[in-house]
């Protein structure tokens, strides 16, 4: 089960039930013949866009989306990233990205099923590379 935290103007958590996919990526550049400063981490996260059940006119899927538009030029567009992968009570990863801005969002939808998924890519910050934190392997 997956749950992700983004914290800024506009606090929100999508949870369990609609992460579906998280992928970290070190993204190092594949021409190098040896250890490189120039370092990248991107950190994707797919899954299902649900309505709130009770009604709701906002789900917190949609403060992605929203996230996603925010000017380059505003200090919002960077947001702190916490992503948990919890198994049998386990927390198998933590990711913590504390500087991380949105490289590209989409949303799909189609008439059969009613529910609508949506794909989050983000990356930390570059200068702010050596602030991303990794934890795992204890009770969750």
């Amino acid at each position: 089960m997956f749950t992700m935290t983004v914290v800024g103007a506009d606090t929100f958590t999508v949870g369990k039930e609609c992460i579906e996919f998280a992928e970290f990526i070190t993204d190092i550049p594949k021409d190098s013949d040896a250890r490189t400063a120039d370092v990248g981490t991107t950190l994707v996260v797919r899954g299902k866009i649900l309505a709130g059940s009770d009604g709701a006119t906002q789900d917190n899927t949609r403060n992605m989306a929203l996230w996603s538009a925010v000017p380059a030029k505003k200090a919002d567009s960077y947001r702190a990233v916490t992503l948990k992968n919890v198994r049998g009570n386990v927390v198998v990863r933590e990711y913590m990205l504390p500087n991380a801005f949105v490289v590209d969002y989409e949303e799909n939808y189609d008439d059969k099923e009613g529910v609508g998924t949506f794909e989050l890519k983000m990356k930390q910050k570059k200068d702010r590379i050596e602030y991303i934190t990794v934890h795992g392997g204890f009770a969750g």
